[in-house]
């Protein structure tokens, strides 16, 4: 685990609270349904870095299978509590799972990955899948890497991201789209948000 990763956990698990406030109620329906409607039904999900368990809990209220994560300690006791399941303690590059998944939901969280961590986690999460399974993932819009308000992150455009895949022979991209910030007075800031497939062998 690098220094980058060892910070910005940190900053997760000493503002656990306000995070949690600030995104647990964000209306996210729209993206949940892309998302949803192309597994099956009772499919086995993946929150990958569920931060406060808004998508998990969504996902068990709608009948899925759901198992969740997040590197934080502090989020992941509450999320526990918010969603009524046990949300495990895991860093990304810890995924060993194979072909246990219909979908990985990696909602505003891989993209705190430096971009050759990614590439590496992202191989673990389409070993993970199951044949054809999909993975949702979202990234700040733009072209800046590197560390932002505590915390690091990599910005994608679709043309970074099609630069990225290039390294991805498992996976295509089934659909990108760029979204305002969902959360109040947040709006000017963009999203690139990704449904991706893994490929048929």
């Amino acid at each position: 685990m690098t220094m980058c990763d060892i910070k910005t956990l940190n900053y997760y698990n000493q503002n656990a609270l306000q995070f949690i406030q600030n995104t647990v109620s964000v209306e996210f329906s729209d993206t949940q349904c892309r998302f949803l409607s192309r597994l099956p039904a009772a499919a086995r999900i993946l929150d990958f870095g569920c931060g406060s368990g808004r998508d998990t809990k969504a996902f068990l209220e709608q009948g899925y299978e759901v198992e969740a994560i997040d590197g934080s300690e502090e989020l992941c006791k509450l999320a526990s509590d918010y969603t009524g399941i046990q949300v495990r303690h895991m860093f990304f590059q810890e995924l060993s799972a194979v072909s246990e998944y219909d979908g990985i939901w990696a909602c505003s969280s891989i993209l705190h990955l430096s971009r050759d961590e990614l590439s590496e986690v992202m191989q673990k999460m389409v070993t993970a899948l199951k044949p054809n399974g999909i993975i949702y993932t979202s990234f700040k819009y733009g072209t800046f890497e590197g560390e932002r308000g505590g915390r690091y992150f990599t910005d994608m455009t679709e043309r970074t991201f099609a630069d990225f895949m290039q390294g991805m022979k498992d996976l295509q991209v089934e659909e990108e789209w760029v979204t305002a910030d969902a959360r109040p007075g947040r709006s000017e800031e963009k999203w690139l948000n990704l449904i991706l497939r893994k490929k048929q062998t």
